[in-house]
C-alpha cells in the first residue's frame, strides 16, 4: 500500500495541537529528578515549580550513597544502608539479596583476594546456590573468574562481572527494590514516555512518511 506523506509544517500543526498541562509537565520532570537521584535539583525544582515529589528529599540522598558505595565496590555500606533504610528490603528479596552478596564476592576477586574469595562463597553463596538454579549458574560463573585469572582468554560472559556495568547493573537492581518500597515507580515516567514516542514511530513509519524526532 502507498504511504501517506506528511509534510513538515503540516507534522508540526498537528504537534502543536495537543495539549499538555504545565503541571503535567512538571510532574514528569519532578519523577525523573526523583527517579534518577538528582536531590539539590529536585529540592530547587519542587521550590520552584511548586510540585511536592512523591519521597522525602532524604530518601533521595540515601538511595545515591548507596548507589555509591556499590560503584565504589563497597559492598557491605551498601547493604548496611539498606538495612538502615528499610531491612525488609532484603528480608523479602532473596534474588537481591543473592546478587549483593555475589558482588561482594566479585569484589574479593578482583582485589585479588582468593582465599577470602573462597571462604565467603562456600559459607554465604553455596547454601543460598541449593536454593535456586539460576543462584547456582551464576555462583559457578563468577568462581569461574578464579579459573580464568591467569588466561588470556576470559570468555565475556565471565570478564564482564569485573566490568563497571556490573556494579551499575547491581545498583539499579538495589534502587528499583527501593523505589519500590517507597512506592514509587521503578523507572522515570519520562524515560517510559520516550520508549513509547520509539514505538510509536516505527508503528507510524509502516504507513506513512513524517518528521522524525533526532
Amino acid at each position: 500500500p502507498t504511504k501517506t506523506s506528511i509534510s513538515k509544517d503540516e507534522w508540526e500543526r498537528r504537534l502543536e495541537e495537543v495539549q499538555v498541562s504545565k503541571d503535567d509537565l512538571n510532574r514528569l520532570v519532578m519523577d525523573y529528578l526523583v527517579i534518577e537521584g538528582y536531590k539539590s535539583a529536585a529540592e530547587e525544582f519542587s521550590e520552584e515549580a511548586n510540585v511536592v515529589p512523591a519521597v522525602d528529599f532524604e530518601s533521595i540522598e540515601s538511595r545515591m550513597n548507596i548507589r555509591e558505595a556499590l560503584q565504589r565496590g563497597d559492598v557491605q555500606d551498601a547493604i548496611t544502608r539498606v538495612n538502615d533504610l528499610n531491612p525488609e528490603i532484603l528480608d523479602t528479596n532473596p534474588a537481591l539479596y543473592f546478587h549483593l552478596q555475589q558482588q561482594k564476592l566479585i569484589e574479593f576477586i578482583r582485589q585479588g583476594k582468593v582465599a577470602e574469595a573462597l571462604e565467603f562463597a562456600q559459607q554465604e553463596l553455596a547454601p543460598r546456590g541449593e536454593e535456586s538454579p539460576e543462584f547456582l549458574s551464576e555462583l559457578e560463573r563468577t568462581m569461574a573468574l578464579l579459573a580464568f585469572e591467569s588466561s588470556p582468554a576470559v570468555p565475556s560472559a565471565i570478564s564482564d562481572l569485573l566490568s563497571p556495568a556490573q556494579r551499575m547493573k547491581t545498583a539499579g537492581e538495589v534502587n528499583a527494590a527501593i523505589l519500590e518500597s517507597l512506592s514509587q515507580g521503578k523507572e522515570a515516567k519520562l524515560v517510559a514516555l520516550l520508549k513509547l514516542l520509539s514505538w510509536g514511530e516505527s508503528t507510524l513509519q509502516e504507513r506513512a512518511d513524517f518528521p522524525k524526532v533526532r
